[in-house]
């Protein structure tokens, strides 16, 4: 691909800060405590590099302080590198914080203007904009108020509105979407589906995994101040999500009981996490306590034969065994089925479907059949069993894979029974 269709290209970047130790605040106190003025240079981000698509949409995960919104702020050229090139094609818009840019004693309007020309916008341009803007932040009523006056939900609405009504080639977005209401949360992805749909190059930092798989293409997982891994949300957040279960439970083993938490359910969660068994697909995902186990996982045609190809219409048969560390618990057992593109497919459990949850012997197994009505494809299999409380016991993505044949031209996700009536007349 020519250089040319990528937007933005970040070349073995690093970047690097001075953290003072304990550094005076006046001319006198720097003066006779000289000593406390030392500090440390701490890296943030170690040669990482990475290239966005025009039009694609990319999310930055990973735990505070890997160095997420310092690459933010770097794209934006807030802050430079120390080495390395980043190359930025075309207007950049950003909302790194709430109310960045704004003036506290301006009115609504009169920031809208401000924060507009800071983009780029000549004020003819922000005057055929305004209404528009003012109408999507749905501030009517408080558009000449000073800023000052706003809650952070407010502040959001008139920054996000401002951002996205700029005609920008790239849009940045730092932990943002989670400030204001639900209804307004979901105009603004419906508004970055559409600028991402018109071409627009988006790159979100986000701690909320849903609202990446969401609107992304594609996240990349920073940890330590590299690149960890990158590819299709959905699977990256896993395998992030996992190795932030190994931590949590290495960090409570380190800790006292809960008083609030079961005794079953803390011995459990006190436990080493689970390792990956060998019936599993090798890009498996591990999760849970341990409190139950999983110890196999099989896929049956309607003759019941193991098998990984079905046609459209089949029936799927799967037979999960499982092992307790004690008798005695209730769970919650269910499953899901994503395409390989992590579309999400169906899921459910049998809570929903049996409006109960299975006693859990130590040891037992679990069968269920489904008609399958999924269209030509590569197809993952999840399993859970989690407590009524919804502490996971185990829970492993990509358990298995299999694949659907086709049976006849059908066209999109699944097949719908069709009953066809016509009326004819001469």
């Amino acid at each position: 691909m020519a250089e040319t269709e990528y937007s933005i290209q970040v070349e073995h970047v690093e970047k690097s800060f001075r953290v003072f130790l304990d550094k005076g605040q006046s001319f006198k106190e720097r003066l006779l405590f000289r000593k406390r003025s030392r500090y440390e240079i701490r890296p943030v981000l170690k040669d990482i590099s990475f290239r966005v698509k025009r039009g694609e949409a990319v999310g930055l995960v990973g735990h505070n302080g890997c160095g997420k919104s310092t690459t933010l702020k770097l794209l934006t050229k807030i802050l430079y590198p120390d080495k390395g090139t980043i190359t930025m094609q075309g207007r950049v818009s950003s909302l790194l914080e709430l109310g960045a840019g704004f003036h506290p004693d301006m009115s609504g309007r009169e920031n809208i203007y401000t924060n507009a020309s800071i983009f780029g916008l000549t004020k003819k341009e922000i005057d055929a904009r305004l209404q528009t803007i003012i109408d999507f932040s749905e501030l009517e009523a408080f558009i000449d108020n000073p800023v000052r006056t706003y809650s952070s939900g407010m502040y959001m609405r008139l920054a996000f509105s401002v951002a996205i009504h700029v005609n920008a080639e790239i849009l940045l977005i730092d932990e943002i979407l989670g400030v204001g209401d639900v209804n307004f949360q979901q105009k603004c992805f419906q508004r970055l589906q559409e600028i991402k749909a018109a071409g627009t190059t988006i790159v979100i930092v986000s701690h909320a995994m849903e609202q990446i798989e969401q609107i992304c293409d594609r996240s990349i997982w920073i940890d330590n101040g590299k690149i960890r891994e990158e590819g299709i949300p959905k699977y990256v957040h896993e395998h992030y999500l996992s190795a932030m279960e190994k931590e949590r439970l290495a960090r409570e083993t380190e800790h006292a009981p809960k008083a609030n938490a079961t005794a079953q359910e803390q011995a459990a969660t006190d436990s080493e996490a689970p390792q990956l068994p060998d019936f599993c697909e090798p890009t498996a995902v591990r999760l849970g306590n341990g409190a139950v186990q999983f110890t196999n996982a099989v896929m049956r045609n309607a003759d019941g034969e193991v098998c990984h190809v079905f046609p459209t219409g089949a029936a799927i048969t799967v037979e999960i065994a499982y092992a307790a560390k004690e008798a005695g618990l209730e769970g919650n057992f269910g499953y899901g089925i994503f395409r390989e593109d992590s579309v999400h497919c169906y899921g459910t459990n049998v809570d929903i479907d049996c409006d109960r949850l299975i006693p859990v012997q130590k040891t037992g197994q679990i069968r269920w059949t489904f008609q399958n009505h999924l269209l030509p494809g590569k197809y993952f299999l999840d399993v859970a069993i989690h407590s009524k409380t919804g502490v996971f016991f185990d829970d492993i993505r990509r358990i298995q894979s299999f694949t659907v044949t086709a049976t006849k031209r059908d066209i999109g996700l699944c097949r719908l029974e069709t009953t066809w009536d016509f009326e004819q007349k001469e």
